[in-house]
């Protein structure tokens, strides 16, 4: 993996993450609220969950 790769995926990560902000602003801060009222529990099985969903597909995608 080169320096390139990671940037590139950190830029593509930003893109992604400004998408809903951008298009339903409204609906956001919506989904924040929601997620601050999950327990920390709750959160931390979403990231766990999110974290092995990532690695697999990164796993498919480089081989």
């Amino acid at each position: 993996m080169e320096w390139t790769d990671l940037f590139a995926a950190l830029a593509i990560y930003l893109i992604i993450e400004g998408l809903l902000p951008f298009a339903s602003p409204r609906g956001w801060k919506q989904s924040i609220e929601l997620i601050a009222q999950l327990s920390d529990r709750q959160l931390r099985v979403f990231g766990l969950i999110s974290m092995l969903v990532g690695a697999v597909l990164l796993a498919l995608v480089r081989g």
